[in-house]
């Protein structure tokens, strides 16, 4: 445990009684400011959305948060198989990397300063299910009564013999879920139309599944049976888009994301993605993708990137030192070409009044700034047991971060 002289306390304590009354009251007038001055945006571009043989009114929203961000037409269509992705994949944080990453990788084909979002509308719910099922044998067809046109799972059959833990060992279960993004594009002064989709394939690093007994069991799947299945289902699924209407020429984008463990404290990732032509009915190129989450601190951070070790540490033990009822501080790192390009930090603390959350969030703010190179984007969570606090965010190369004091 590290000691803190008596100098160092005082004067950490007498910068906090002062910022009680100094800073609560600049943090009162920029909340009523910022409220005062809230932009009214206006509705939009109004457009005509090309579906074939349908057309219908559609609004293009004029003000985008962020020039990474596709902006999304409105009305807001939900998916037909919204819901999918959240009741398969194994955890919020793969959920969430898997619908983010996607949009990232869509973006080499369709930019998102020239292409409109909207979710996808040609996969819906029930396609998805049969799609993510396994593949029937002929006894299991004739015993389920099921016609053969349904039979189109797309992960392997199970056998027909032997225990429950020796079929699902020889035959696991490879695709999770099925992702659809659809990007449209304007073609005049008041058109869009569908200009492309892109279509992540989540699939299982490790395959869960149940004795006859009812006990719980996993199989790992090798990374190279992970990629080597990834890569034949999302040739059917290619065929398969292609035979639907309005998807038979369009560009298509495929990526295969491999999930964590259930147990895991970071997302997985996305490691290969394919760009189809328009009219392409086969991949004829993977390009992979090097991308991966660390948890810092950690044994696999300080082997594997020691110097964003040492900087994330260093962080860490001033927080620590000049706040000595601190409690927990994480982070957690995205890497795309062994590179840092953004991380995560969450820390909780309690707190005795919202004088002092002001005045630790403008410490924290000052080794952000001081502390992290500025090509890495830094988002940091305060709060305290039970809700948040406040929220830094550092977006690369920024000259000033955003800082917010919830009230």
């Amino acid at each position: 445990m590290k000691r803190i002289s008596p100098l160092r306390s005082l004067v950490a304590c007498r910068w906090t009684n002062r910022a009680r009354k100094r800073l609560a009251a600049v943090g009162l007038a920029s909340i009523c400011l910022l409220s005062a001055c809230a932009p009214k945006f206006d509705k939009g571009e109004e457009v005509v959305q090309d579906k074939g043989s349908k057309q219908q009114e559609a609004v293009i929203p004029k003000y985008n948060i962020a020039d990474s961000y596709y902006r999304v037409i409105l009305p807001f269509k939900p998916s037909g198989a919204r819901g999918e992705v959240v009741n398969d994949v194994n955890t919020r944080l793969d959920v969430d990397e898997f619908e983010t990453g996607l949009m990232r990788l869509a973006t080499e084909q369709f930019p998102a300063d020239e292409y409109l979002f909207q979710e996808g509308q040609y996969l819906d719910s029930e396609t998805v299910g049969k799609w993510l099922a396994r593949k029937k044998t002929a006894r299991q067809l004739k015993e389920e009564k099921m016609k053969p046109e349904d039979n189109i799972g797309l992960n392997p059959p199970i056998g027909d013999t032997g225990t429950n833990e020796q079929k699902n060992k020889q035959s696991p279960i490879y695709l999770a879920s099925i992702l659809e993004h659809d990007y449209l594009v304007k073609i005049d002064n008041d058109k869009v139309k569908l200009g492309g989709i892109a279509i992540g394939l989540a699939l299982n690093s490790v395959h869960y599944y149940s004795t006859e007994q009812g006990y719980p069991r996993e199989v790992k799947i090798k990374d190279d049976v992970i990629e080597r299945e990834g890569k034949r289902i999302a040739a059917e699924v290619l065929k398969r888009l292609r035979s639907m209407k309005g998807l038979g020429n369009v560009p298509i984008t495929i990526a295969l994301y491999k999930q964590a463990p259930r147990s895991s404290v970071v997302p997985g990732h996305f490691f290969a993605v394919a760009h189809v032509d328009e009219g392409s009915s086969t991949i004829d190129d993977w390009e992979a993708v090097n991308e991966e989450y660390y948890v810092f601190p950690s044994d696999e951070a300080e082997e594997n990137h020691r110097d964003d070790w040492l900087k994330f540490n260093n962080f860490k033990s001033d927080v620590e030192d000049f706040f000595p009822n601190y409690t927990g501080i994480v982070g957690r790192g995205l890497y795309v070409n062994d590179q840092l390009q953004k991380l995560t930090i969450n820390i909780t603390m309690p707190f005795y009044g919202k004088a002092e959350v002001i005045g630790f969030t403008q410490y924290v703010t000052g080794l952000v700034m001081e502390k992290f190179p500025d090509y890495i984007t830094v988002n940091v969570y305060i709060a305290s047991a039970g809700q948040p606090e406040s929220l830094i965010v550092r977006q690369a190369k920024a000259d000033e971060p955003f800082v917010h004091i919830y009230q």
